[in-house]
């Protein structure tokens, strides 16, 4: 479960931030998770929960925004989100597509005391 390998990074790259800002904590935390990142997000939350004592996100609340998959069509070159995974265009029917976002896992934001 690679999970934990995340909520890990997460933890030391916030406590960066809390040492870089002369802060105490961490309150909040925000993670973008695309939904083709490989990233399971109720076991991220389960191993984050689990591995934030101790730490400067003891009291941290931790706020999962799911990306859908965003494409841009290479035919009508029409950009949109895909409600299902399939990976056709849906205003042309076409496989010629570009994944544009819901890939990645980023930090987006962090709330420090």
């Amino acid at each position: 479960m690679h999970e934990y390998s995340i909520v890990q990074s997460l933890i030391e790259s916030s406590q960066e931030y809390v040492k870089e800002n002369d802060a105490t904590k961490v309150t909040k935390m925000v993670v973008k998770i695309g939904v083709l990142s490989g990233v399971e997000p109720d076991l991220l939350k389960v191993a984050f929960d689990t591995f934030k004592e101790d730490t400067p996100c003891e009291e941290c609340e931790i706020i999962l925004n799911i990306q859908k998959i965003k494409i841009l069509c290479s035919s009508c070159k029409k950009e949109s989100i895909l409600e299902k995974n399939e990976f056709k265009c849906p205003y042309c029917d076409t496989c010629e597509i570009k994944v544009l976002d819901g890939e990645e896992m980023y930090l987006m934001q962090l709330e420090l005391e």
